[in-house]
Parts: C-alpha cells; structure tokens; sequence
C-alpha cells in the first residue's frame, strides 16, 4: 500500500504521477499500473485516498489501489506541459490502468499536415486512417477532446500557425497577388500570415518545427533556438523581430494555462473511474455570452446574443430581440437588450459577457448590470474604420486569458445579428 510519508512526499506542482506495483516475477523495472496528470500532485494523489473511495472512484479503482506499492511523479512547468507528457507516457508505456485511453478510437490527436505549409488539427482517432497520405507528424492520443481543444488554443497564442485558410497564391483563389484577404485567425493573431503572404516557407517551417518539439516534450530546445535567433536579430539591429522573439520565450518559460487549470482536476471525466469524483467536486464550465445590435438608419432594430460554452459556440442557447423601444442609437437598443436578457433568471448567468462598442457602450452596459443587481465581468471589442477588431477594453487579466475567445463571439454575435435583421427586413418589405 502507499504510505502516508509517501504522498506527504510529493510537491505541490503541475505534473503527470505513476501508481507503481510490485514488479512483475522474472521482470525488471517498474511496475507502472497508472499514469495520470494534475494542478498539483500532492493533492491530486491525496484525492484517490478518501474514506469513500468505492463510492468515489469504483471498483475498478479500488483494486488498482489495492495492488500499488508506490508512487513516482515528474514535474513540468505548466498544466498544458502535464497533459502533453500524460499522453506520451502513456503511448510508451500502455499502463494498465489507462487501457481506455490506449484503446478507444473516439479519443483525439494532433495532427501537422504534410503540406508546404503544414496545417496542425485535431482529428478523432477513428478518422486518423482516412489522413494516412497527408500526415507528417501525429501526437496522442488524448482522451478528453474539450481538454485538448483548449491545450492548442494555448499552444497557438505562443506559436500561432494556419489551420483551415488556403496560403498565399493558391490557384483555388480568383483574387489578384497582393490583394489576398487575411483570415480571420491572421485578423486577431493565431495565423502568421499564410494567407497573405507575411511569412516565408522557411520561417514558418521553424514554427511548425517549433510545435513539433513542444509536443514531444522539448520546450528546452525551442527555448535554446529561439535565444539564439534573439540574439542574431539583435546583433543586426532588427529590434522589433527581437523584441517579439523575447514575447515568445517569456510566454513559454510562464505559460498562461489558468483557462485550462479551470478544467483540471475537478473534471470528473478526468478521474481513472467514471464515477463522479466527490472529494474534488464539480467546478462549472466557462461562459461567456456576446451581443450585438443591428439596424439600418434605425429601422427594423434587432438584438442577438450568442453563447460560448468552454471555448465552443453553444448554438442551441442563441437568442433573438425585436428591439420594442422607439430608439435610433446602439446604446439604447444594447440596453433593452441587457435588460430582458438578465430578467431571465432561469437562464444560466454568463461568467462573462462581451458587447461591441467604446466606452460609451462599455459604461452604459456596466451601468444596466449592475442596475439590476449583477455582478458579470464584462469588456468590449472596438473596431476600426473597416469595422475589424482594432483592441478590446476591459480587465486586462480577462483580455489576456480569453482574447481568442472574446473575438469569436463578438464575429458570430455579428453575423447572428446581421441574418436576423436581413430575414425582418426582407418579411416586412415583401
């Protein structure tokens, strides 16, 4: 059995643990029985000791404890760092104990594409044949999708790569050289460029290089090449190329992984039994509802709200508003929006709400929150002369965590609203 001194051994950091046995007769090594990834180790491991555990955790988990003699662990630098080394070792060492995430073929890859520029998705386990020809490089598997999906969108924040747009000169497009539109992944900072020609084939084979490394483990050798090309841009007074490649190692040496940290540990999907883990309790997903108002010289008004539901547009929950109030101005409309949205207290509050719009909206929507006794954090996506994206005001903190996300939903806010107006004007016009 472990002991008590055992698990009092083990840090308070991310990292991935072994539950190990008794090695097997005429075998050397460990014995591993379990591979498994926490927010904190110690905690983590202390969890799978509770009074009611065949209550907790089932049978199945109480006979693999029943067999352990030990516990091992190794420690990474971050959340997103553990989920990566997790689904290594399991793929190498195919543990007992994790015979559903080596078996079941619903469970996810990461996939980089062999194209000039290579693309890097997520494909299921049971379409991963069907991409034979066209992969170069494959990671996993994981078995939590939602998981994995938020793990990436950390990953391209760093090292921001092409996923569905078509690159720069492609015959499939009929625009002029040149006159290539930006995806909107390039729009808000997750595509470098491929679109529209701003990265070369050789410098986006470094990034590519880059991901690769990264989920074999090797953030030291990307850390390692991305100082030494610091230092040469440096040397040739390219300061702001420098500069950006400091942004990069600053983000890898302290990787902002807390939307992840939310899901960790308290995911009851994640535990070795399918029997909700009582002795973490259930933290609810993120939130985050998005408005927009749309109108033509202040005719036929309307309103949307679209929802967003751990980085996943929850399509089912969009809502329409046939603006009532005889007002011309977004910020009246945005207003009675807000209003008859949050008196539906039967809806699940959002953990965040975001409006499109300056201070002005930002204010006025601030002030009906709290007006009708809410507390929702809240920021604002301003656009430009173009109506594109130009900055979001709001928490800072918030802007940085959930900056992709915040912009996703403002985009499909748009859209929701403009189709709406688009399907009243139309009926009343015929």
């Amino acid at each position: 059995m472990i002991s008590v001194k055992q698990i009092k051994r083990l840090p308070d950091s991310p990292g991935v643990y072994f539950f190990l046995g008794s090695p097997k007769h005429g075998e050397g090594g460990k014995n591993i029985l379990y591979i498994g990834k926490a927010t904190s180790l110690r905690s983590r491991v202390k969890s799978y000791f509770s009074r009611d555990l065949f209550e907790t955790r089932g049978p199945k988990v109480a006979r693999m404890l029943s067999q352990a003699t030990g516990v091992d662990f190794s420690i990474t630098d971050s959340v997103l760092e553990a989920l990566i080394l997790e689904a290594a070792l399991i793929k190498k060492h195919q543990p007992k104990g994790n015979s559903a995430e080596k078996d079941d073929k619903s469970w996810n890859y990461v996939v980089i594409t062999k194209e000039k520029f290579p693309r890097v998705v997520i494909v299921r386990g049971k379409e991963l044949s069907d991409w034979t020809e066209n992969i170069k490089e494959s990671f996993g598997p994981f078995p939590h999708g939602l998981e994995l999906r938020e793990a990436l969108k950390i990953v391209r924040k760093i090292l921001p790569f092409r996923d569905t747009c078509i690159p720069f000169g492609y015959p499939v497009t009929k625009r002029l050289p040149g006159n290539q539109k930006a995806c909107f992944s390039r729009q808000i900072g997750l595509c470098p460029g491929v679109c529209t020609g701003e990265i070369t084939k050789h410098e986006y084979t470094k990034v590519i290089r880059s991901i690769s490394l990264f989920f074999r483990g090797k953030k030291k050798n990307i850390l390692k090449g991305l100082r030494k090309h610091m230092r040469q841009e440096a040397k040739l007074r390219n300061f702001e190329k420098a500069a950006e490649l400091r942004n990069k190692i600053r983000a890898l040496e302290h990787i902002n992984d807390m939307a992840l940290i939310k899901r960790k540990d308290s995911d009851p999907s994640t535990s070795l039994d399918p029997a909700r883990d009582k002795s973490l309790g259930a933290m609810r997903s993120m939130r985050i509802e998005a408005y927009d108002i749309a109108h033509i010289s202040g005719t036929h008004t309307v309103g949307s709200m679209v929802v967003m539901e751990d980085g996943v547009l929850a399509r089912h929950e969009y809502k329409r508003f046939k603006i009532r109030t005889r007002t011309n101005d977004d910020v009246g409309s945005l207003t009675e929006v807000l209003t008859r949205r949050l008196r539906h207290r039967e809806w699940r509050m959002p953990d965040l709400i975001v409006i499109d719009g300056g201070s002005a909206q930002l204010g006025v929507a601030k002030f009906t929150i709290e007006h009708l006794r809410f507390n929702i954090p809240l920021v604002s996506v301003v656009k430009n002369a173009a109506h594109k994206p130009d900055h979001i005001i709001g928490d800072s903190k918030i802007v940085c965590d959930y900056h992709h996300d915040i912009l996703l939903v403002n985009q499909e806010a748009h859209r929701f609203a403009i189709n709406y107006h688009r399907k009243l004007r139309d009926k009343i016009s015929s």
